[in-house]
């Protein structure tokens, strides 16, 4: 087995819950080389869809922005922001990735600012098309380091919704019966949502890591799921493919 670091590890892992023939909405950096690796390996019909308007590209190579012209290679339409947005309020994408400065126990999102919305102590660029995605398709996965400051108990900010307040929440906020976070993929784990509380738990850990590092680095507590296991590493295929044909030039995983 070649050696692999956190990125490649954390990218495989995306990769794999990614099923044939279903569809993502992916913006650039590790989801983009999550779904490019499962094109190339387990799932050639994955549907990719860029926020800026490509519709099932066959990505030659990483794409440096969602309006890249790689995001419109091969691709079935490139459309528009407009038209990508009504796709998901339709129900015809399955899964997103978001990401941002804070995920809190609900899986909801923070990328306003870290403080007080007035005074606040770091300021970000904001929702961008975040808000859409998570609202309206069926699965949101994030890829992201994992830190007590950046998992916290509840967010400074609520940029992008998750199961807000906790059961049944999502639904009296109108948006669909269903919907919501599904997986968080960290450093250390892969973490997923317990289905009676939806609060955030531990679903996978990581080789070397232990439940107790997972819960150090959390600033709420989190429980384990009924069945955790072992995370499996990245096979010599998956880490051949993703450094020699979806990042060769380390945009992303920095080797």
């Amino acid at each position: 087995m070649k050696e692999y670091n956190a990125m490649e590890l954390m990218i495989c892992v995306a990769s794999r819950l990614l099923e044939d023939g279903s569809t993502v909405g992916v913006g650039t950096g590790a989801p983009c080389a999550a779904a490019m690796l499962a094109q190339k390996t387990h799932a050639p019909d994955l549907f990719i869809l860029f926020e800026a308007g490509g519709l099932a590209p066959q990505l030659p190579m990483m794409p440096i922005s969602v309006g890249d012209s790689r995001t419109f290679h091969r691709a079935i339409m490139a459309t528009s922001m407009g038209d990508i947005m009504e796709a998901c309020q339709r129900g015809m994408v399955d899964y997103t990735f978001l990401g941002g400065a804070q995920i809190d126990a609900y899986g909801n999102l923070n990328s306003t600012v870290v403080g007080p919305y007035e005074k606040p102590s770091v300021r970000f660029p904001g929702s961008g098309g975040a808000n859409d995605f998570a609202s309206f398709c069926w699965r949101t996965m994030v890829i992201t380091n994992h830190d007590a400051k950046r998992f916290v108990e509840k967010v400074d900010f609520l940029t992008t919704p998750g199961y807000l307040t906790g059961p049944g929440a999502r639904e009296e906020a109108g948006l669909p019966r269903d919907s919501g976070p599904y997986r968080v993929i960290t450093d250390l784990g892969v973490m997923g949502f317990n289905t009676e509380t939806k609060r955030m738990q531990v679903e996978s850990i990581h080789p070397g890591v232990t439940f107790e590092m997972i819960q150090r680095n959390t600033g709420f507590e989190i429980r384990k799921a009924e069945h955790i296991g072992e995370t499996d590493v990245p096979s010599e295929m998956e880490l051949r493919i993703l450094r020699e044909e979806v990042d060769p030039l380390g945009y992303v995983i920095n080797r």
